[in-house]
């Protein structure tokens, strides 16, 4: 049967098909900054705002996640649900275009000669994302965006610099979605619904997140996996979990100093 959601997924799973044909490169060359960063004690911080920050979350703490990731998750700028009122859309969608507030959240770290940054947006355009991005590097972090490359390239730059995100990024990740991110059209409605950047973004969070475990390894570092807590009464898993908030604990040393 042929209806809007056999045509959302069929859209979907191209797209994918397009990042393991495509994309395979670069997620080699993330891979290894970020399984670099990681075996010389140094962190790989992650940053999205808005719904960009679910990526950030899915690569930590997430199940399988090991010590090394940072989410950075600015709330002010990611906790939207309510849409309207306090803590609705309009302030977080207002505050991403500010100048300036991407390094005031960045004053807030000191980040090490071995860290390494991770930006996510779709659009890659908004000037929290492009001043991310650049304040990082200015602090000597190899930057890796991952965004639509097409959507970016397509779009009008929102930063007074003209930057984009792919104009700063050392290494850009292009999550394939098309400008606008979704990609079912009906009949009746002006706007397309459907949009994928989710599941394209979370894929590629998990190729990187396997490939930097598997080059880890490959160099003799064992990372310290979060296990599934939801196998109660798992001695071992319990165990586990008290040595990855240990382990963690202590990856954050040089952070607040």
């Amino acid at each position: 049967m042929k209806n809007a959601a056999t045509d959302y997924f069929d859209r979907t799973i191209e797209l994918l098909r397009q990042i393991r044909e495509t994309q395979l490169e670069n997620i080699e060359r993330a891979a290894d900054i970020c399984a670099r960063s990681i075996a010389n004690g140094g962190l790989v911080f992650l940053f999205g705002n808005g719904h960009s920050r679910m990526m950030c979350e899915e690569m930590t703490p997430r199940q399988g996640c090991y010590v090394g990731w940072v989410a950075l998750v600015e709330l002010a700028l990611s906790n939207h649900a309510s849409i309207i009122g306090t803590n609705g859309l309009r302030a977080p969608l207002h505050l991403e275009k500010y100048e300036g507030y991407a390094e005031e959240i960045l004053k807030g770290f000191n980040f090490g000669p071995h860290d390494a940054m991770i930006v996510i947006s779709t659009s890659g355009i908004r000037p929290v994302i492009v001043e991310m991005a650049e304040g990082a590097k200015g602090r000597g972090l190899p930057v890796i965006g991952i965004c639509s490359r097409q959507h970016c390239e397509q779009s009008v730059p929102a930063h007074s610099s003209g930057k984009k995100l792919i104009d700063v990024a050392d290494v850009v990740i292009d999550n394939r979605c098309p400008p606008g991110d979704c990609v079912v059209e009906l009949e009746g409605l002006e706007w397309r619904t459907g949009p994928t950047s989710t599941v394209t973004g979370g894929m590629l969070i998990n190729m990187l997140r396997s490939r930097v475990a598997e080059l880890l390894l490959e160099s003799g570092h064992r990372p310290v996996l979060l296990p599934s807590h939801q196998f109660v009464g798992n001695t071992s898993a319990q165990e586990q979990l008290e040595r990855f908030y240990d382990a963690y604990r202590r990856s954050l040393a040089h952070l607040y100093r």
